[in-house]
C-alpha cells in the first residue's frame, strides 16, 4: 500500500503512469506468440496457434439453411417493434386473413426503450382492449334497457370505443436473407476461433480455452488489446476509444481470418465481436457472448470512480483489485487470487484503465444494431456476476434473431477462468451445432383410378385381337 502511495505521488509530479507495461522487444513468433504492428508505434501481442492436424477433413455436409426474415420498426418515442416473418408465421397470418385461424400473438413483439417507464401497447393488444370495452358496454346497456338513440340493438357504442392512433414510424429495417449454418470441427482447415478479452484483462485469461481447442485441432487467435498484457501502451487517451480499439481488432481479423470464423468475446470484448459481425457478415459464422450485457449503446458514466485523476486511481489500485476480486469471482479463495496474479486480469496501468472507461462511447451499438444480426449466437452468463445482471443478457436474447442463453450456476464474471471445463464443453457443442434440414417432400403417388388418357388407350385392346372370330369369318366369306 505504501509503495502504491509513493508511485502515485511520483506519477502526479511527473505526469506519467507508474506501472507502464511494454511489449517484449521482438517481433518474431515464439511459442505461439506474435507481435503485430497495426499502426506505426502501436504493437499488439497475438497468440496464434496453428495445430498440426493428423487428419484434415473438408466440410462434408452443407449444414442447415435458416430463413432470416425480420421487420424492425423504430418509432419517434424510442419504442421498437420487431416482427419475425418466418415461413411458419407467414402461413399463420395467411390463415388468419382467410378466417381459418387466429393470429399468433408471439409473431409481433414490441420492445420499449429502457428510458420509457410506460408500458407500450401493441396494435393487437389495443384491439383486444377495444373488444373488452365493447363487451362491457353492451352488458351495461343490456342491464339498463334500450340502447342509445340512433344505434342498432346489436351495434356497439362508437363513443365508448378507445381511439387507436396510428403512429408514423421513424425508420423501418427489413431483413430478408437465407443463412446456411454448418458444423465447425477442429479437423476443418477453413475454421478459425478469435478470442477477445475485456477491460483490464489479457489474452492469458483464455488460457484454458486456447489449450483445449488447439488440442482439438482448431486454429485459435487471441490478441492483447492496446495497453493490456504485453501490447504497447500509447500515452494518449484517444488511443483507447472504442473506435480506435475496434480498428485494431478489425486489422487483426483481416490478417488471420479464414472462410468460417467464430468470435468469442468477454465483457467489453463482446462489443468488438458485434462490430466485426456487422462489418463482415459473410465471414463470421457463429459468435459467443460471455457476460456481455444488454443491447444498449455504449456511453461513459459521468459519476464514476474512474473519472478521478490518474494519480488518485493509482493510489486506490489495491482497493480496486480487491473490489474486482469480490465482484468478478463467485468465490474469493487462494485459487482465485492466484488466477488474478497469473493471468494478468486487471493488471493495467491507472492511465489505461481511466482512458478505457472514459472511451466507451459507441452510440451505434443500440438495440436495432443488435437486432440486425442474423448469425447464431450463444450467450453464457455467470449466475453470481455482479458487473452484468442476468436481466441484461435476457434482454439481449430477446433482441437477437438466433440466440441461445445458458446460465452457469457456479460462476461469476470471470466464468471462463472459474469453470473452464463447463465453458469449454458449452462452446464446443455450439461449434458443432447445425440446424436440422427438413426432409424433402416426396411427390405423392397417383391413385390407381386416376389414369391419364394415354394410359387408358394403352390398356384398351386392339380391335383385330379383340374379335378373332369375326375376322376369321370374314376371311372365310371372301373365299367363297
Amino acid at each position: 500500500m505504501l509503495t502504491s502511495l509513493v508511485d502515485g505521488l511520483v506519477s502526479c509530479l511527473t505526469g506519467k503512469s507508474a506501472n507502464v507495461v511494454v511489449p517484449i522487444e521482438t517481433s518474431e513468433p515464439a511459442d505461439g506468440y506474435e507481435f503485430v504492428e497495426v499502426k506505426p508505434g502501436r504493437v499488439l501481442r497475438i497468440r496464434h496457434i496453428i495445430p498440426d492436424r493428423a487428419v484434415v477433413e473438408e466440410p462434408s455436409g452443407q449444414g442447415g439453411s435458416v430463413s432470416c426474415k425480420r421487420k424492425i420498426t423504430i418509432y419517434r418515442n424510442g419504442q421498437l417493434l420487431i416482427e419475425n416473418l418466418g415461413e411458419r408465421e407467414k402461413k399463420e397470418l395467411t390463415n388468419c386473413q382467410n378466417g381459418e385461424a387466429e393470429p399468433n400473438i408471439t409473431v409481433e413483439v414490441e420492445l420499449s426503450d429502457c428510458n420509457n417507464s410506460s408500458t407500450p401497447v401493441t396494435s393487437l393488444e389495443a384491439k383486444c382492449d377495444a373488444g373488452t370495452v365493447d363487451k362491457a358496454g353492451a352488458s351495461e346497456d343490456g342491464a339498463g334497457g334500450a340502447p342509445p338513440p340512433g344505434q342498432a340493438p346489436g351495434q356497439p357504442d362508437q363513443s365508448q370505443q378507445p381511439k387507436v392512433r396510428r403512429r408514423k414510424p421513424k425508420r423501418t429495417v427489413v431483413i430478408d436473407c437465407e443463412r446456411r449454418i454448418s458444423s465447425c470441427k477442429g479437423t476443418h482447415s477453413d475454421v478459425a476461433l478469435f478470442f477477445i478479452h475485456g477491460v483490464g484483462g489479457s489474452l492469458d485469461i483464455w488460457g484454458s480455452q486456447l489449450d483445449f481447442f488447439s488440442r482439438l485441432g482448431y486454429e485459435v487467435i487471441a490478441p492483447d488489446l492496446a495497453g493490456h498484457g504485453a501490447s504497447s501502451v500509447p500515452q494518449v487517451a484517444a488511443a483507447y476509444t472504442f473506435y480506435a480499439l475496434a480498428e485494431d481488432i478489425r486489422l487483426i481479423f483481416k490478417r488471420y481470418a479464414r472462410k468460417r470464423n467464430i468470435l468469442i468475446g468477454h465483457s467489453y470484448g463482446v462489443s468488438f465481436c458485434t462490430f466485426l459481425a456487422h462489418e463482415y457478415p459473410d465471414q463470421i459464422h457463429k459468435m459467443v457472448m460471455i457476460n456481455g450485457g444488454g443491447p444498449t449503446a455504449l456511453e461513459p458514466s459521468l459519476c464514476s470512480i474512474f473519472n478521478l485523476p490518474t494519480c488518485v486511481l493509482h493510489c486506490l489500485s489495491p482497493l480496486l483489485a480487491w473490489s474486482f476480486l469480490k465482484a468478478g469471482f463467485a468465490r474469493q479463495g487462494a485459487k482465485e487470487k492466484q488466477l488474478l496474479k497469473e493471468n494478468n486480469a486487471f493488471n493495467v496501468s491507472s492511465f489505461v484503465l481511466r482512458a478505457m472507461m472514459s472511451g466507451q462511447y459507441w452510440p451505434e451499438g443500440d438495440e436495432v444494431y443488435h437486432a440486425e444480426l442474423t448469425l447464431p449466437i450463444l450467450l453464457v452468463h455467470g449466475m453470481y456476476d455482479k458487473f452484468v445482471p442476468i436481466e441484461e443478457d435476457q434482454r439481449m436474447a430477446e433482441i437477437l434473431l438466433m440466440a441461445f442463453l445458458k446460465v452457469l450456476d457456479d460462476g461469476s464474471h470471470m466464468i471462463m477462468m472459474e469453470c473452464p471445463e463447463a465453458v469449454n464443453t458449452l462452446l464446443h457443442e455450439f461449434f458443432l451445432w447445425e440446424p436440422e434440414t427438413p426432409p424433402k417432400k416426396e411427390p405423392k403417388a397417383r391413385p390407381a383410378t386416376a389414369k391419364t388418357p394415354a394410359d387408358n388407350t394403352k390398356d384398351a385392346p386392339d380391335s383385330p385381337k379383340a374379335r378373332p372370330s369375326t375376322a376369321k369369318l370374314a376371311s372365310s366369306n371372301g373365299s367363297t
